[in-house]
């Protein structure tokens, strides 16, 4: 058995997320067909880097699969793409060693969120950026971002649903780059739990509205409950960007 590495786009629009699940389009099942067409009827499984929810996109979600047809790498990427829908694109297909794990091998993780600020809505964006037309202060948000940034368990930031004991993370980074009516919030860290990244973006926004200071990331860290942080924010905004390995 040869194992493969695949880095993999998608838009998000029109799955009901990653995972499979029973009667649903999802990109996971969608990409598992295709390898069983390829594979004459066997099945063959995939594993990812992490989940994404409905709506969510991926410019760089990783999976990887164990295969006996120890082909190169390109001609499974075109073989892919040949059968895979329009709103998945295989970037890019490898063989790794076999202990090589999408998700139990990275080291760091980059989630961008898109946000859109433009007094009206633009129809064109409606799947891919969060419309929010409201004055924000976006010094207040920076300074607010430095409380995150660390190792912190981040209870308060995951959502109640989440199966995961261990929630300490580690956030590297939080970038904010702004380009016309548009923001992007860049988050890298070793990984994230279930909706952090959304839900440090409703934080985030609550405190450039005013709605919360600063200062307050540091008391809602410290509670470790869910219910002190800001709303989560929608999934239609959130790219899976990168995903690092060692």
């Amino acid at each position: 058995m040869q194992r493969y590495k695949c880095i993999v786009a998608y838009d998000g629009t029109g799955f009901a997320g990653y995972q499979v699940q029973p009667g649903k389009r999802t990109v996971q099942l969608e990409i598992e067909q295709a390898l069983s067409k390829i594979h004459k009827g066997d099945s063959v499984r995939i594993a990812a880097s992490g989940r994404t929810d409905a709506g969510v996109h991926a410019r760089g979600q990783v999976v990887h699969f164990d295969s006996k047809l120890q082909i190169p790498g390109e001609r499974f990427k075109k073989a892919l793409n040949a059968m895979l829908p329009r709103d998945i694109s295989i970037l890019d297909a490898s063989p790794v060693d076999m202990d090589f794990h999408a998700r139990f091998t990275s080291v760091r993780k980059e989630y961008r969120y898109r946000i859109s600020l433009s007094e009206e809505r633009d129809p064109f964006l409606r799947d891919y950026a969060y419309h929010y037309p409201y004055p924000l202060n976006l010094e207040a948000m920076k300074e607010a971002a430095q409380y995150l940034k660390g190792t912190h368990d981040f209870t308060s930031f995951c959502s109640a649903k989440t199966e995961v004991v261990d929630k300490v993370r580690t956030v590297e980074e939080i970038i904010f780059n702004t380009s016309d009516d548009e923001l992007v919030i860049q988050f890298i860290g070793n990984g994230f739990l279930y909706n952090m990244v959304r839900i440090m973006t409703g934080t985030l926004l609550e405190v450039g509205s005013g709605k919360k200071a600063p200062a307050e990331m540091e008391t809602i860290l410290a509670a470790r409950d869910r219910i002190q942080a800001g709303k989560t924010a929608p999934g239609h905004g959130l790219y899976l960007w990168k995903v690092d390995y060692a």
